[in-house]
């Protein structure tokens, strides 16, 4: 079956109409068309400052003649190593306008990582956010590194100081070096297998992405009164898409570099429109639960989700709700769901849900609570977003149609290829890779196993590497099964495994803070994590979510047994990628004996 996606209905933006010739245009053409648009809010000390077009556009000038300054010359590569934040898209620009190419490394990297992203893509320039990350570039080997520069010691200050020597002439002609076909950034795959490979995405690919997600979702990106709140790693594909994205359609950003307030974050700046992995909007819920489970109002929340549930399942087809649903409904709403709502600023009427799939039960509850979130899919290599659900036309558990002139098709395995403007130019320096992934006709082999519905939306249904095959040949997809465990405030992460086993197991982490609301509930302040782990009303407990999660598949891709792990998954061990995607085969290398144990006792 193939798809193609189809003309938009309503859409403001003129697809005839050519893209910009590079990305640095995009932020040029907002200074010289509407110099006093806000385009961005920059965190200070005092609150939010308003950035206009003109404003931002001097800056992004200033830095870029500093990069030339320093040598930078047209397909250069700047790296940088940062959390998201103002500065980071400010480098950004500039790179694109010195005619450079970025490289982005996640800021969690390790030193070996990080040298072989910066010696692979021979960046000339790294940008470290702080002392702690130079400290880190200074033990390693940084090849044809000729400059590091700390974010966090005034860098636009310093760039500008030495770019006062480069004349607007100069800048004018780096500025319009690049056209569409050449590389505007190098995204390194998080390397869940194997060294990571660089990802070529051109200019046009990214230009094609921004203007096919903003006409998906005019309604949000086109409104004046929308802003976006940036959380996301802006070193991952989906991050630098609402960058870009925002731009192209002068939509209000502002960036959240610390994840830790981001609440306070949410709260200050207000945003109405959100962007985040599953797991994010997990813990939103989780911690909700958690909260009123603390308080003695844990049935109120479990019968408010119901109702919220309920009450989207009920609407979905355009339908009013019951009059039992509405009143219910009305009622939660200022007991529960408002709480919610003020959590994450109070103005919040959509997401967009990305980079692993949401469970269909979370999609009811936030639609529930007024918030539509909008799954869609994409990998590095399409340039984030190829398919989206839209406000007007969004299926729960999908991920949407195809966007607009992108062709789809699943072959004879169930494997879904994908062709269009957004696929990338190929992997950096590995022709081999490339053909590996692409065909003669352009299309690009994703390795997600997928499937469509009568109405041609979207359905990934597993990745093609991780179907677990067990030892009676039962094909099974971890994720919705993990999936269904995370819901659970007690599990902060589960881990699916059985391949070439007898049977499904489950490899389960603990949520510290619900542990110890159970600890204290179920008076065992007195165990030890040790004793906790193997406590019998603890695994009871455990044993009632894993039987729940198993009434979503047959008895053949059930969970038979789990395992408690003695700490949870995370970035700094190793077995979480920056968008806290599991990292299977590093978390079934560390606990390899654990999983033999579950095996022998069986």
């Amino acid at each position: 079956m193939t798809l193609t996606g189809g003309s938009l209905t309503g859409v403001s933006l003129d697809f005839s109409e050519p893209l910009p010739k590079n990305l640095g245009q995009l932020l040029r053409n907002w200074a010289k068309n509407q110099p006093e648009k806000i385009l961005y809010s920059r965190f200070t000390l005092s609150g939010w400052e308003k950035v206009t077009a003109m404003q931002m556009d001097q800056l992004v000038r200033s830095c870029a003649k500093g990069l030339l300054a320093l040598g930078i010359k047209p397909g250069d590569r700047v790296a940088i190593m940062s959390k998201t934040r103002f500065e980071w898209t400010v480098l950004d620009y500039a790179i694109f306008y010195a005619g450079a190419i970025t490289v982005p490394i996640y800021e969690t990297s390790s030193g070996s990582q990080m040298e072989w992203i910066l010696s692979d893509s021979e960046s000339k320039i790294l940008f470290v956010e702080n002392s702690t990350l130079y400290e880190l570039a200074r033990e390693i080997n940084l090849a044809k590194v000729e400059q590091t520069l700390v974010i966090e010691e005034k860098v636009i200050e310093q760039l500008t100081q030495l770019g006062n020597s480069i004349s607007e002439n100069n800048l004018e002609k780096a500025m319009v070096s690049q056209g569409g076909t050449d590389i505007a950034t190098l995204i390194y795959t998080s390397g869940t297998t194997g060294r990571p490979k660089g990802v070529e995405i051109t200019h046009y690919n990214f230009l094609y992405e921004g203007r096919t997600v903003v006409s998906a979702v005019e309604d949000i990106f086109l409104d004046p009164k929308s802003s976006i709140l940036l959380f996301l790693p802006l070193a991952h594909v989906f991050g630098r898409m609402i960058e870009i994205g925002a731009l192209y359609a002068g939509c209000h950003l502002a960036h959240a570099p610390n994840i830790a307030n981001l609440t306070n974050d949410l709260k200050s700046f207000k945003p109405t429109f959100l962007l985040a992995v599953p797991r994010i909007f997990e813990k939103v819920y989780g911690a909700a639960q958690e909260k009123a489970i603390a308080g003695g109002k844990g049935k109120i929340f479990e019968k408010a989700a119901q109702v919220a549930i309920e009450y989207s399942k009920e609407t979905e087809k355009g339908d009013k709700p019951s009059f039992k649903t509405n009143l219910f409904h009305k009622i939660f709403t200022k007991l529960v769901y408002q709480k919610i709502m003020e959590g994450l600023g109070g103005k919040v009427n959509a997401a967009i849900s990305g980079g692993a799939p949401l469970d269909p039960k979370l999609g009811h509850f936030y639609r529930g609570l007024g918030i539509r979130i909008l799954e869609g899919y994409g990998l590095t290599e399409t340039t984030a977003g190829a398919a989206l659900n839209k406000t007007n036309a969004f299926r729960i558990g999908s991920v949407g149609r195809p966007l607009q002139g992108i062709e789809m098709k699943i072959d004879s395995t169930g494997e879904l290829h994908i062709k269009g403007g957004i696929i990338m130019r190929g992997y950096w320096k590995n022709e081999a890779a490339t053909r590996e992934v692409m065909d003669s006709e352009g299309y690009f082999a994703t390795g997600d196993l997928a499937a469509f519905d009568g109405d041609g939306y979207l359905y990934i249904t597993g990745r093609k590497k991780e179907i677990i095959v067990t030892s009676g040949g039962k094909n099974v997809s971890p994720a919705p099964l993990e999936e269904a465990l995370r819901i659970d405030p007690l599990i902060s992460n589960a881990l699916v495994i059985g391949d070439k086993k007898p049977f499904i197991a489950a490899l389960i982490t603990l949520d510290e803070a619900a542990l110890k609301r159970w600890v204290v509930e179920n008076k065992k302040e007195d165990s030890t994590f040790e004793m906790l782990i193997k406590d019998q009303q603890l695994i009871s407990d455990l044993q009632k979510v894993v039987e729940k999660a198993n009434t979503q598949v047959s008895r053949a891709e059930s969970i038979r047994k789990f395992l408690i792990l003695p700490k949870d998954f995370s970035i700094e061990g190793d077995e979480l990628t920056a968008k806290l995607s599991i990292k299977r085969h590093v978390v079934i290398e560390k606990y390899q004996k654990e999983i033999d144990s579950i095996y022998l006792t069986s």
